[in-house]
């Protein structure tokens, strides 16, 4: 019997082409902006709900409400709050990316450009809030 006749192994451009077209989200920016963009999501759902659940603390104890309204005002607190500007200025702006890639006939295409003008648009304005809300956090009124 004669064996099947065998193909050459690939050659490394051949398995780096494979491996770069198998999908947009293995590495690179598509994937990264898939990640982030549900990170930022749960983080601010997060954030949605125990914000909604100490505001409603003023009703059942006003004491406990005025407590809980005092832990925030710490330096830690301050520094979360400049996690959660830059969770919503990622998670917008590269909410309307994904809306582009998604309706634009070449949005696809541009997509990684997309990606790092949303990180320097992101960037841009947090560095425009930092330094401003760190100030009030630490005094600098």
């Amino acid at each position: 019997m004669a064996s099947a006749p065998t193909l050459p192994p690939p050659t490394p451009r051949a398995q780096t082409k494979e491996k770069k077209f198998a999908t947009l989200y293995r590495g690179g920016e598509g994937m990264w902006s898939w990640v982030l963009q549900r990170v930022t999501g749960m983080l601010l759902f997060l954030f949605l709900l125990v914000h909604v659940l100490d505001t409603a603390l003023v009703r059942v104890s006003p004491e406990v409400y005025n407590e809980v309204i005092g832990t925030y005002k710490t330096p830690i607190m301050g520094i979360g709050e400049l996690g959660l500007v830059a969770a919503i200025l990622f998670h917008a702006f590269n909410g309307v990316r994904i809306i582009l890639v998604d309706f634009l006939a070449k949005g696809p295409r541009y997509q990684r450009v997309m990606f790092w003008i949303v990180i320097g648009v992101a960037v841009v304005l947090f560095l425009g809030f930092a330094p401003r809300h760190l100030m009030n956090v630490f005094g600098g009124h």
